[in-house]
């Protein structure tokens, strides 16, 4: 089932599209459910829904027109994150959507957070994207040098539904606290940064690619700092979550702020078992194509490190028919 959406930026498109001959006008519309528009998800589906669409009167590709699926019109939706558009995959609200790799293969499995829930077992994996860093972020002054110091503190942990909220949990009971003991705020994006320049919150938890749009304007603006998560509790979280790594937030990753020890998780897409394996397979090949890789390339600072060297790494979710046929086709699975 495809979704007819009504966004104002397909309206040159579909107005393009009436003037064609008929047959010329079968459109598919294909959404991605991204995250908060400030964050990394947001903006690289941008990139990816332009990279695979291809409506009615592109430019054949080589002409500096489109090489991606004929007849097709991706759009990213804005969304709470990634259980949110788990959720909406599996309704049928959104063809596909991002999410992390733990909250993804909890979901399928009906484990860990999403343990009493009916396993998601119709969900499926189109790509792994990038790298995600669980970013813990307060202000110079706060006093805030270690996870342990948030007891009692104002924290925003963002939305329920977002992937954010899920692991920022699972940080505070690795270090022996829980959302019990912090003032637990659920703000998301610009909101919950400006919340923290304001002091109306002390610290904030964002689980995004680095550098993300809502951290980058806080850098410039405040005297931002990043938290490490190190230590024992991340020795044990790594143990027994095997999505969770040990990496860095890099210096001057966000303008004049210092390196941080963290954890990451993967940013993965997903789609529905029921989706046509004909379209997926095609939408795979369109990811994929030299068109798409100079999109990537120049769309987003993540863009770069989505590759299909990476497509399959930490994949928990099974892929999707089409999928896995072009990764077989293209040598990435024998």
């Amino acid at each position: 089932m495809y979704i007819k959406l009504k966004h104002a930026a397909l309206g040159a498109l579909l107005a393009s599209a009436a003037a064609l001959p008929a047959a010329a006008q079968e459109l598919n519309f294909f959404t991605i459910g991204t995250g908060g528009t400030s964050f990394t998800y947001y903006p690289v589906g941008g990139v990816i829904a332009n990279a695979i669409s291809k409506p009615p009167g592109s430019r054949e590709c080589g002409e500096g027109g489109s090489c991606g699926v004929d007849g097709l019109i991706a759009s990213a939706v804005s969304s709470r994150g990634s259980v949110d558009n788990v959720n909406a995959i599996m309704s049928g609200l959104r063809n596909s959507g991002f999410a992390q790799s733990d909250v993804a293969y909890w979901a399928y499995t009906g484990t860990g957070t999403m343990e009493g829930t009916d396993p998601a077992v119709d969900l499926r994996t189109i790509a792994a994207l990038f790298e995600e860093h669980i970013h813990l972020v307060t202000l110079e002054d706060s006093g805030i040098n270690s996870v342990a110091d948030l007891k009692g503190k104002r924290v925003s942990v963002d939305e329920p539904g977002s992937g954010t909220y899920v692991d920022a949990g699972l940080i505070l009971n690795a270090f022996g606290l829980s959302l019990d003991d912090i003032e637990e705020e659920n703000l998301k994006g610009g909101a919950a940064t400006e919340a923290l320049r304001n002091g109306k919150v002390d610290a904030l938890f964002i689980v995004a690619g680095y550098p993300t749009g809502a951290l980058v304007e806080l850098a410039s603006a405040a005297d931002m700092k990043l938290v490490p998560i190190s230590g024992d509790g991340v020795d044990a979280l790594t143990s027994e979550f095997g999505f969770f790594a040990t990496s860095e937030i890099p210096e001057n990753a966000y303008e004049g702020v210092a390196a941080a020890q963290t954890v990451a998780v993967g940013a993965q897409w997903f789609t529905h078992a029921r989706e046509d394996e004909e379209l997926i397979y095609n939408i795979t090949k369109a990811l994929w194509n030299d068109e798409s890789r100079k999109l990537l390339d120049v769309g987003h600072a993540k863009g770069s490190s989505i590759t299909p060297d990476s497509a399959l790494n930490g994949v928990g979710v099974p892929l999707h028919p089409g999928a896995e046929r072009f990764y077989k086709e293209a040598g990435l699975i024998k």
